[in-house]
Parts: structure tokens; C-alpha cells; sequence
């Protein structure tokens, strides 16, 4: 499954500053520059929510050897993903300040090296999942594949507005994986848990399009907020945040937790709801959106938290 696009944008950054550091030609530094390139901090935040997918799924027994498998497995793919993202936006990459020290920018490694360590994490990533998960799986994590590098990364991203919902829907691909990969039927609950990360990345993403609006206007990035505005944007921002709030709020209706979740998600909910209501007025645009990209953060390790014991506690 390939990565969550709406926590690549800033958090991508500090991954290619960890590519900067990585200078010399000890074999250190070239694995330090390999390892940058599969976005680490992006790479583990995505793997994060397949495991709270599966616990979502396991509410009593936990097959804790599939549960191996369909992590190592995402964690390949989304790698792999993340690495050819990298090749492709090389251009992009040159004019935007958080990552114009991608080792794929610098020359730290060559595109051809790049590509086929994409290769072999893919296919990698695909062998653990095709042996050792089942079918749903596979095809969630190869279709996310193909939706982030060839939908998102080479088509959407650089020619429509709506890139970035192309970009939630294999951003959301992680949980549902992983919830597949527990249950092996898509059912409710695989709906709710796909919904809650696909409305999440929204409110994320178009508020790193606010503060970052300069940079994605000089790379010729059509967000949003470069299209349309950022009063616009902030419309957005609160619909896909009430839309977050709402999904989020399904999983005890619908039987699969109790009032511990539920009343945890709604406080937290609630308070990013104030905030994308606040932000409509707001008299410093990236303060406020910067606050709101942070508090999705926090949002996110709330998800995979509570999915993960919420079937477990009253």
C-alpha cells in the first residue's frame, strides 16, 4: 500500500534533510541515502494505520504471524512507492525548498540505482503479501500502488485540482489492507476504517497547501489553494473535517467498539472541528494552517491508537 500523499508534503522534508546528512562515500552514508529515500518518517506513519487497521479487525485473537506479514509487506510496497515518487518528481523536487536535497536531486543516488531499489522493495513487498496474506490484500496493496505512482505522482498531482483526492485514496490504503488482512471480507467496518483515513488526509493536506502555497505555486503544483484560493480551501478544510468527524464517530453503531472510543474521538473530533471553524476568520493564514497540519498529526496517532483497543474496552 502506498503512502498517505498528504503526509508527504512537510514530513517528506525532514526525510530529505536526513538525505543532506548523509554526505561522503562510506557505505554508511550510501545506505543513510537509500534509507531517505523511502521516506521513513512517511513510511512509518502509513504503516502505523495498517496495524491499527488489523487490530481493528482482531478484536479477540490476534493471528500475530499474518499480522508480521501484512506489515513487512505494506511496509515494502509503501516503501517502494515512496522511492519511485521520488525518481519521478525530480523535476518538481528542484524547485521546492523541503526537497531540493533529495539524494535523487543532488545525484546522491542515480535515478537508474533508484529505480531498481524501487523494484526490489516492490517486489519484495508483494512476494510477502501474495505468499503469506490473501488475495484482498494484494489487490489492495497493488491497485494503492498504481494509484499513487502512476494516478497521483505522474498524472493528477501535476495536471488537476483533484490530485489530491486521488492521492487520499491510496493514501487510505494502508488501514484497508491491513484490515483485510485480518479479516479477508470487506464489510463495514473495512468501509469506516478506509472512509475515516481517506477524510482525514483532506483537512491535512489542503492546509500544508496554505502554508506552502508560494512553493507549490513556483513548481506549477495546481492545489487549491494555488487554483482556486485560500478562502476556498478553508471551506474545504471544515467540510472534510466534519466529514472526518462524522465517520469517525460510525465504528460503536455499527458494533465494533464501545463508549471508550467513541467519547475519545469526539473530544478530539470536536476540537479540530473548532479549529477549521476558526480558521474561516483567521487573520494569520499559515500560523493557522500550520496548527491544523499538526493537530491531523495528532489526529492520526488518535486513529490508529483507538481503532487498535477500542474493540478492546467498554
Amino acid at each position: 500500500m502506498p503512502p498517505a500523499a498528504v503526509i508527504d508534503p512537510t514530513l517528506d522534508g525532514k526525510d530529505s534533510a536526513l538525505a543532506a546528512r548523509a554526505t561522503g562515500s562510506s557505505w554508511r552514508a550510501t545506505l543513510l541515502r537509500y534509507y531517505s529515500l523511502a521516506k521513513p518518517r512517511v513510511l512509518y506513519g502509513n504503516v502505523l494505520t495498517a496495524a491499527a487497521g488489523f487490530l481493528f479487525a482482531s478484536p479477540k485473537n490476534v493471528h500475530w504471524l499474518l499480522f508480521l506479514a501484512v506489515c513487512l509487506g505494506t511496509t515494502f510496497v509503501i516503501g517502494s512507492a515512496c522511492v519511485l515518487n521520488n525518481v519521478l518528481d525530480r523535476d518538481i523536487d528542484t524547485l521546492m525548498a523541503r526537497t531540493q536535497k533529495r539524494a535523487t536531486v543532488t545525484g546522491g543516488v542515480g535515478a537508474r540505482n533508484a529505480v531498481i531499489y524501487s523494484a526490489v522493495l516492490g517486489l519484495s513487498g508483494m512476494a510477502i503479501l501474495v505468499a503469506w496474506t490473501n488475495a484482498l490484500v494484494v489487490v489492495v496493496g497493488l491497485g494503492g500502488f498504481l494509484a499513487y505512482v502512476v494516478l497521483y505522482g505522474m498524472l493528477s498531482k501535476r495536471m488537476s485540482i483533484h490530485g489530491t483526492l486521488v492521492g487520499s485514496i491510496s493514501g487510505a490504503a494502508p488501514i484497508l489492507g491491513g484490515y483485510l488482512g485480518a479479516t479477508n471480507s470487506f464489510d463495514a467496518g473495512a468501509v469506516i476504517a478506509f472512509l475515516m483515513l481517506f477524510f482525514w488526509q483532506l483537512p491535512a493536506f489542503y492546509s500544508i497547501a496554505i502554508y506552502r502555497k508560494a512553493e507549490y505555486a513556483r513548481a506549477g503544483v495546481p492545489v487549491i489553494s494555488v487554483v482556486r484560493s485560500i478562502a476556498n480551501t478553508k471551506v474545504q478544510i471544515l467540510l472534510y473535517t466534519a466529514a472526518f468527524v462524522t465517520t469517525s464517530l460510525l465504528p460503536q453503531p455499527f458494533g465494533y467498539t464501545g463508549w471508550v472510543y467513541t467519547a475519545s474521538m469526539a473530544v478530539l473530533g470536536v476540537g479540530w472541528l473548532v479549529m477549521a471553524i476558526r480558521g474561516l476568520n483567521a487573520s494569520d493564514d499559515d500560523s493557522w494552517a500550520r496548527l491544523m497540519f499538526r493537530y491531523a498529526l495528532v489526529m492520526m496517532c488518535a486513529i490508529s491508537l483507538l481503532l487498535a483497543i477500542g474493540p478492546r474496552v467498554p
